[in-house]
């Protein structure tokens, strides 16, 4: 079974990749279309500029969207306390950067701790 050509809103990648940045941001959703509109701040230019030349740039540019320019790059997102190393696809066209790399650990409790109510002390864990 042959793979599923990629498509953001009925374009494929080369087609997004044709298309400038104020083009591309038609086919966003309203928040994210106004966020490009407003234009980058001064970090977010210095990341654009860096990574249109070179591949692992790091960066603490969470809220930056995903726009074609980067699809095949890698990136290093500050999560914190460390960068996390993060390959971008073309699934990932029209999110955020720091929608791929989570701040927070899950929490596994393994038994009801100190001070538990009795209740809760009986209950079986697994």
């Amino acid at each position: 079974m042959a793979k599923k050509e990629f498509t953001y809103r009925g374009k494929t990648l080369d087609q997004l990749l044709a298309l400038d940045i104020k083009e591309f941001a038609k086919l966003l959703p309203s928040k994210y279309r106004r966020s490009i509109n407003r234009g980058y701040t001064d970090a977010e230019k210095t990341f654009m500029n860096k990574i249109s030349v070179k591949n692992n740039v790091k960066t603490h540019c969470r809220t930056i969207i995903i726009i074609p320019l980067m699809v095949g790059k890698t990136v290093l997102i500050h999560k914190g306390n460390k960068f996390e190393k993060l390959e971008i696809v073309a699934e990932m066209i029209g999110h955020r950067l720091g929608e791929f790399a989570l701040t927070r650990k899950r929490t596994a409790h393994s038994a009801p701790g100190v001070g538990a109510t009795k209740s809760s002390a009986s209950v079986s864990v697994r």
